[in-house]
């Protein structure tokens, strides 16, 4: 039997002991050179089956064994507004919970929308949509595809109650800092460590009072530094008080104090000046790491982690974000992480703009010749991965070279950008096209 890809050509699917192998789609034109980037990388590839989530993952098993043993692995995204970036995480996330153990979803969103995200697929009250709008209606994840991936955890975790997927953010506190971080510290304090309740209940009293980030971010620089002090004060009483036994109670209120401290930390800065947006975005990243490689450790369950391309990466190509989450997780977990990126050829996405706030949808030609994905749409399948530590070595010396490349934030235009793809990322997801995501906002 065979299928049509988006481009026209046939894809051969042969039965092979009763099962459906994929076979390389036949396209016209002249053949790549044998001993060119194309021909290697095409001998590397792994054609998928699909972008969405639902039916078979058999197409997904050698990415799982390129995965291995990682206990966190990273997935990009090339745009922050495309409907098939975030259904492909949606469909190799469920292919990691049931083939290699995964039970966390992270994201670069607030401590405090994951918890309220957690609780939502733990089977707590609400609707995805109002929860997803309300947490996330500044973002770029203020979309059907994100409702459509929480009910899918929340459904699993109705199905396998002893094995719950938790979902969690790793992000600082923005746009708000819930007041249940705050009553979390409180409400352990004043059961386990009564004599610190009056310090830590003043420490926090203006804190309190200014949860919302942008109206933080508007005060007087030397107001934020002295609630940055107020926050770091709280959390080092703390953390002097660890219980000699573990405790989950004592880690997670903990972690509350750790996270407002964050964001004080980062809102002490200087953001109106290059050098405190550049302090911002290297101290973010860091935190992002260390707030990950923390939970992994706190659960002990494997971490999928979804990010931009850029924060998932190992090598930064913008001079304003010194180190990427994904060095510092290699650091700290060293093979234990693993890295995947995307590119993509042409298509869709949502965006702002440097003039405006509202997500717009943008068209993106095809590739140019001399991007990098010029070349990668030249092999035969539509969408494919490939493990670049592996890769043969005329593919393994073509992803070295740093070329222009996609990398799209929030607004666009951006770009494209001068990338490694081999020194950014483990393994690389091609996809031929791509659609605007669906805002629920819009």
């Amino acid at each position: 039997m065979t299928r049509v890809t988006r481009r026209g050509v046939p894809l051969l699917v042969v039965a092979v002991a009763g099962a459906g192998a994929l076979v390389a789609p036949q396209q016209a034109g002249a053949a790549p050179r044998p001993d060119g980037p194309v021909a290697a990388i095409e001998r590397a590839a792994h054609p998928l089956r699909s972008t969405g989530p639902g039916g078979s993952t058999k197409d997904l098993r050698p990415l799982g064994r390129m995965v291995g043993d990682a206990s966190v692995v990273g997935l990009g995204e090339a745009t922050h507004g495309s409907h098939e970036f975030f259904t492909m995480k949606e469909r190799v996330f469920r292919h990691l919970v049931a083939e290699n153990g995964f039970t966390t979803f992270a994201q670069e969103v607030s401590w405090t929308t994951g918890l309220r995200f957690d609780a939502y697929v733990r089977g707590g009250a609400g609707g995805a949509r109002e929860l997803v709008h309300r947490e996330l209606a500044k973002t770029p994840w203020d979309t059907e595809e994100y409702v459509h991936l929480l009910r899918w955890m929340r459904a699993y975790n109705e199905r396998h109650p002893e094995r719950q997927l938790r979902f969690v953010g790793n992000d600082l506190n923005y746009p708000e800092q819930g007041p249940e971080l705050f009553d979390g510290v409180r409400d352990y304090v004043r059961a386990n460590e009564p004599d610190l309740l009056p310090r830590v209940t003043g420490l926090y009293a203006p804190l309190r009072r200014l949860t919302d980030g942008d109206a933080y971010m508007g005060r007087p620089l030397a107001e934020r530094r002295t609630l940055a002090e107020k926050a770091g004060e709280a959390y080092d009483l703390l953390k002097k008080r660890r219980p000699t036994a573990r405790s989950t109670p004592y880690e997670l209120a903990l972690h509350h104090a750790r996270s407002i401290a964050q964001t004080g930390d980062v809102y002490a800065l200087p953001l109106d000046t290059p050098e405190g947006q550049q302090d911002a975005m290297l101290y973010r990243d860091r935190i992002m790491a260390d707030n990950t490689a923390w939970w992994q450790r706190h659960t002990g369950g494997k971490v999928f982690l979804s990010a931009h391309n850029a924060h998932v990466s190992y090598e930064s190509f913008d001079p304003r974000y010194p180190k990427m989450q994904g060095a510092f997780l290699r650091d700290r977990l060293g093979k234990r992480y693993a890295s995947i990126g995307f590119t993509f050829d042409r298509g869709g996405l949502m965006a702002q703009s440097a003039d405006s706030p509202v997500w717009k949808p943008r068209r993106l030609a095809p590739a140019t010749p001399g991007m990098n994905e010029h070349t990668l749409d030249r092999v035969r399948f539509d969408d494919y991965f490939v493990d670049m530590r592996t890769a043969p070595p005329a593919a393994g010396k073509w992803l070295e070279e740093a070329r222009p490349t996609r990398s799209i934030g929030n607004a666009y235009p951006d770009g494209p950008h001068k990338i490694r793809l081999k020194a950014s990322h483990d393994i690389l997801i091609h996809l031929h096209a791509i659609t605007p995501a669906h805002r629920l906002s819009q």
